[in-house]
């Protein structure tokens, strides 16, 4: 098995519970509620390239920028598998470069979460503003607090499926408000044994108030805030948040 090949496996196991069609619908709602039914869209953070493929489906000219080459090559081979033309960049996130303005920029997945600075967030809030149109839409998620503190904490979740199996041993630091969480899968090989892959991840719990915050800072225009993908209002119960912010400065 090869070292993509591997990779793949690997994040399609671990992410198999999201329903990225429907939040490709809800996505796509909230675009077309401010006007934006075509035209360039950037997806930060793009991973594999499910919802980019999924966003170009429904009419957008996507861009995918993701800092991960196992990731983009999984995205480019499905590319080439649907005949999708999807401009894919190898590039990190806190400091992505365009050619020009995108009508939206969509982070998904809590993406953003993995900035662990608050100032580097700003910063790529700040990039997000420079590189949309005039009133252009920033549609992003985040896990909230609630979710590492009260959901998460510490604990270890273990699951075992038929495409293979894996422990999340999860911990939570509330004084830095930082997530970790290892991971181990276990694949199948054809001759029956499991081969290991491991990884340690790191995401930082910013307060809703704080991300309101920096979305000002970084000067754009809040325009709302979710319950994320489901249609209610954002509350304290809240596990993942959607928000909504416009670019603000530029002439039309």
């Amino acid at each position: 098995m090869g070292a993509y090949e591997k990779f793949a496996q690997v994040y399609d196991l671990f992410m198999d519970n999201i329903d990225y069609e429907e939040w490709a619908d809800y996505i796509t709602g909230h675009l077309r509620e401010y006007g934006i039914e075509d035209g360039l869209v950037l997806e930060l953070g793009c991973g594999t390239g499910t919802m980019t493929g999924l966003l170009a489906d429904k009419g957008y000219d996507m861009i995918g920028v993701d800092n991960s080459e196992e990731m983009l090559a999984e995205a480019m081979e499905k590319r080439v598998e649907s005949g999708q033309d999807i401009l894919y960049l190898l590039q990190d996130m806190q400091e992505f470069e365009l050619y020009g303005t995108v009508r939206a920029v969509v982070s998904v997945c809590d993406s953003l979460n993995y900035i662990t600075d608050r100032d580097e967030l700003r910063h790529v809030f700040e990039l997000v503003n420079n590189y949309l149109d005039p009133e252009g839409i920033f549609l992003f998620d985040m896990n909230t607090v609630h979710k590492y503190r009260d959901i998460l904490g510490d604990t270890t979740i273990a699951e075992n499926r038929d495409e293979g199996s894996f422990i999340w041993d999860n911990s939570y630091d509330e004084e830095e408000g930082l997530n970790y969480y290892e991971l181990a899968v276990f694949l199948p090989r054809e001759d029956g044994l499991y081969e290991k892959a491991e990884e340690v991840h790191c995401q930082k719990a910013y307060p809703r108030e704080e991300i309101e915050e920096l979305i000002r800072e970084a000067g754009m225009e809040l325009l709302a805030v979710y319950d994320a993908y489901t249609g209610k209002a954002a509350s304290e119960e809240s596990e993942r948040l959607f928000f909504i912010a416009r670019e603000k400065g530029k002439a039309k």
